[in-house]
């Protein structure tokens, strides 16, 4: 007779209690243990919420290397079917030794459920019989529990759910989420004390009037932009540092479309428009992505959508100047290329008009389809085609965490027919899902890595562009977490083109998520580790980094209404000297408009308190040395890179947090 101690972690979440009879049984090689049932000294208090409760298990003999453990609990008659989140499963054997189980899921029913020991194995070295059969088993299961669903033609696919509570419990919510969360999004006009304002379909008189309601809830950056949104230094910082660092570009020769010559800028240092493009110090912004897209009709107003281009200069003192913006595509004679030699409100619509364009650019291409939907897609095909015991699925599923609620939200609450970017912004409505069309169609797998991304720009060298410094040196840190962790369990290409799971995953976010486009450059298959490596940084960096970038400041950028107007109500000047700053006043969103979008920036700006940052894992999927050494190093790295920003920052009037490691979250959580 031999003895095996078994010691359950019950996990630390609300209602992750059990009072129902538990019961195991251990698979190993050369045999298995009976059904045990767990009584312990605790009796019912050994399943409660942070429990760690030990057990014995006997049998006749050694049971071998242990494959898995078999769980399933059994409620007391007349009992409810209560659920429990089981962490993990550690089992000593008679020979010493200690083994994991990981499982940190919700058992709600009282079905037999198998968990795998904790080290990786890919689908060809997964030889045991029973081992094999779970693996199917558990991949069937996951079929049937995360399905595509088509939410609009033309854009990526998501999760199949009724509702949040229809989704698997193990992606939901946690308690401490759903209530904080819910009562954000319920109250977000309160919070700022903005209630009364919600129904006023009436325009602004004054810009005291908005300061008034721009009170309550304010962030050192909201305080520095409502004191410089007019400055054009700050309008060209915003393209480097602001929410939005995606979209500007080295320019070498000006675009047809943009029919601006040496005689109409004015460029400091002396010096002509030819000269400085072959310095390489003339940048482009053209949102030619919003050209013929739709705008909304709100509070029964027609609205206006451009599709600007706007024309920036280095100067010799390193500050991003904008030096001419033209609101439309198309040149005409009512089309008029404004500079800063103009008045100062033809100058200031036209920067306006930039702006508001730079709101749907960047909510609905940069943060939703670019962060938002790729990461769900990345989540669904992870689960659908990867088991616990493969090595991708313990890298990734971390960075899953809550994204598939919080998408599911997003689609209910914000962009749905009754959601509030629906009905308030200017892109809302018919023209939306036109716009993610064109987005999808347009996007590239090198434009989603950072370092492809930046030199694919021309801005290598541009100076003060933190969201470069910074998200570049994530990027290679990550890269270096996932190679140590990915080269351990792949030693050459062929392991890679082997692993038919491994291949499953990239089909299905190539099919499902870039809708079978070749032209996106995105991956059908995975011929070789460098290949899968590259990959799954780009997966991490953008569920995490890259979400953080561009959703974190979204109060700070966009709180004070005339920075970021959510949409504007008439449309640009035609002939130059005809504005004012009544005119300004009358082309600013209605009040309740105005009230809509800063509760949401609010809303979608706030970090939850069981907020997890980047590198920390505090559900164990790995058990060996060489991975569980990887992300120690990898924190380490994450830990220094975060002390040299803070360092930098303490010297900017306008410190950049966003990549921050202590800032940036795991996942697409909010």
């Amino acid at each position: 007779m031999v003895t095996y101690e078994v010691t359950i972690y019950t996990g630390e979440r609300v209602a992750a209690t059990t009072f129902s009879n538990v019961y195991i049984k251990l698979v190993g090689t050369d045999g298995e243990s009976d059904r045990t049932w767990l009584l312990g000294f605790k009796v019912v208090l050994s399943f409660i919420k942070g429990a760690v409760s030990s057990f014995s298990v006997s049998c006749d003999k050694s049971i071998g290397k242990l494959v898995l453990v078999e769980i399933d609990k059994q409620r007391y008659p007349l009992f409810p079917e209560d659920s429990w989140f089981l962490c993990k499963v550690s089992v000593k054997t008679p020979e010493g030794d200690s083994h994991s189980f990981p499982v940190y899921r919700w058992i709600t029913d009282s079905e037999v459920h198998r968990f795998r020991e904790g080290a990786a194995l890919r689908v060809f070295e997964d030889t045991h019989p029973l081992g094999r059969y779970a693996r199917q088993q558990e991949l069937d299961q996951r079929g049937e529990d995360y399905r595509w669903h088509v939410y609009t033609e033309g854009i990526p696919q998501c999760i199949e759910a009724e509702g949040p509570l229809s989704l698997p419990p193990e992606v939901r919510f946690s308690f401490t989420k759903t209530t904080e969360f819910l009562f954000t999004a319920s109250s977000g006009l309160a919070e700022l004390q903005l209630t009364g304002l919600a129904d006023i379909q009436e325009r602004w008189t004054d810009l005291d009037a908005i300061s008034r309601i721009f009170w309550y809830k304010r962030t050192n950056i909201s305080d520095y932009v409502q004191a410089h949104w007019k400055d054009d230094a700050f309008f060209g910082y915003q393209f480097l540092n602001g929410v939005n660092p995606m979209m500007i570009k080295r320019c070498s020769a000006l675009p047809s479309n943009l029919p601006v010559t040496n005689d109409m800028v004015f460029l400091q240092g002396q010096t002509t428009l030819e000269v400085e493009m072959q310095k390489g110090n003339i940048f482009l912004c053209d949102y030619k992505q919003l050209d013929g897209v739709k705008a909304n009709i709100i509070n029964g107003k027609q609205q206006y959508l451009m599709a600007p281009l706007v024309l920036l200069h280095k100067t010799p003192d390193d500050k991003m100047m904008p030096i001419a913006i033209q609101l439309k595509q198309i040149p005409a004679d009512d089309n008029p290329i404004f500079f800063p030699t103009d008045s100062e409100y033809d100058w200031l619509i036209a920067k306006i008009f930039v702006r508001s364009a730079e709101f749907s650019e960047h909510q609905l291409n940069v943060h939703l389809l670019r962060t938002h939907l790729l990461a769900e897609v990345f989540a669904v095909s992870l689960l659908r085609n990867m088991p616990m015991v493969h090595p991708l699925y313990k890298l990734l599923v971390p960075h899953t965490r809550y994204t598939l609620q919080i998408n599911f939200l997003a689609r209910l609450l914000l962009i749905s027919e009754t959601g509030i970017f629906t009905q308030f912004a200017a892109s809302g409505g018919e023209g939306m899902m036109m716009f993610l069309k064109k987005s999808l169609s347009s996007l590239t797998y090198s434009s989603l890595c950072i370092p492809e991304n930046i030199a694919e720009r021309g801005v290598q060298n541009v100076p003060n562009f933190y969201y470069r410094d910074d998200g570049l040196k994530l990027w290679d840190i990550i890269h270096r977490f996932v190679q140590g962790v990915l080269g351990h369990y792949y030693k050459n290409d062929s392991e890679v083109q082997q692993d038919s799971e491994l291949q499953k995953w990239i089909k299905d976010i190539f099919v499902h998520g870039f809708l079978s486009q070749a032209s996106t450059g995105i991956p059908q298959a995975f011929t070789s580790v460098p290949q899968v490596v590259k990959f799954a940084t780009m997966v991490i960096f953008l569920s995490s980094a890259q979400h953080s970038a561009v959703n974190s400041g979204q109060y700070d950028y966009s709180g004070w209404m005339p920075n970021t107007p959510i949409s504007l109500q008439l449309p640009p000047p035609t002939t130059k000297g005809t504005t004012s700053e009544a005119t300004m006043l009358q082309t600013f969103p209605d009040v309740n408009t105005t009230a809509q979008g800063m509760a949401t920036m609010w809303l979608l700006s706030q970090q939850s308190s069981d907020f997890v940052y980047l590198g920390q894992y505090p559900e164990e999927h790995f058990s060996e040395e060489v991975p569980i050494k990887a992300i120690k190093d990898f924190q380490g790295e994450l830990e220094v890179l975060s002390a040299a920003i803070k360092v930098r920052n303490k010297n900017l009037d306008v410190p950049y947090t966003y990549l921050d490691p202590m800032e940036v979250e795991n996942s697409v959580a909010i």
